[in-house]
């Protein structure tokens, strides 16, 4: 580590106040930022602690049918109060480890865009809608390739708006030493259709699986994905797996959350 200043603002005005120095860092849980601070492949001189807003903290139930998290609410928070929207509790409650739920939070994982993390593709199957300090981004706008985001300097993730699903399901095969999805699907159903979310398969990130959107629409069966596949061209290979290999998960991993959803 290296020296650096520490700031604990209370309110979203104070953080983004903070965060307009120079080489300011927000920090949410710390789960990425901190390992990243230790290996001194990012040196902020102002570090901003985002864990002290009460108004980026907590759950409720919008008239719209929608799930809203705070930005800084811990995954194990969200695992704990999400049970209007069973597949994202469920999600939470399988990210890492019990010391990663607690410190990790929603806002934090969306804002790093980790190619492996679980919330893109939760974002990106439900339509959701990430709220900044400063502006409204609709998920399929925010995601911007491996680490990138629409988010510019300084900008804060204050709240996510997740559309609750008639029904829903997130499947993921687990990195076993990271609890990273090796490769995760979350696929929902809607009135208006379904949408399919994949992530820790491709090389440019979460992405939306069209021709399984399209398939399960016309048909909400597991059945419904037979014959189709996903090209390995474009997919991750690394010792944990081959691309075709992610790219055969990627439809096993969504046949099995069809047939949750679907019970």
């Amino acid at each position: 580590m290296y020296a650096f200043d520490f700031e604990r603002p209370s309110t979203i005005a104070d953080a983004a106040k903070a965060l307009a120095q120079d080489d300011a860092q927000a920090l949410g849980g710390g789960q990425t930022l901190i390992p990243t601070l230790k290996q001194r492949l990012a040196m902020p001189t102002v570090l901003v602690s985002l864990s002290s807003i009460p108004e980026m903290r907590g759950i409720c139930r919008s008239d719209a049918n929608a799930l809203c998290i705070g930005g800084a609410t811990p995954h194990a928070v969200v695992a704990r109060d999400g049970g209007a929207f069973p597949a994202l509790a469920d999600l939470a409650g399988h990210i890492g480890d019990p010391a990663v739920r607690t410190r990790g939070t929603v806002g934090g994982s969306l804002a790093n865009n980790d190619p492996a993390a679980c919330y893109p593709a939760a974002a990106l199957a439900t339509g959701a809608t990430i709220i900044t300090n400063t502006r409204q981004i609709a998920a399929d706008d925010f995601f911007d390739g491996m680490f990138g985001t629409a988010l510019e300097e300084g900008e804060i993730i204050t709240e996510v708006q997740f559309p609750i699903p008639q029904a829903a399901s997130y499947q993921k095969f687990n990195q076993p030493a990271s609890r990273f999805a090796l490769t995760g699907v979350m696929v929902c159903r809607y009135a208006s259709g379904v949408r399919v979310g994949v992530t820790g398969a491709s090389e440019d990130g979460v992405f939306r699986w069209a021709e399984a959107e399209a398939a399960l629409s016309n048909s909400f069966a597991a059945s419904a994905l037979d014959g189709l596949t996903l090209d390995a061209e474009g997919m991750l290979g690394d010792i944990h797996g081959a691309p075709q290999y992610r790219a055969h998960l990627v439809t096993v991993m969504a046949k099995r959350a069809v047939e949750e959803a679907a019970t």
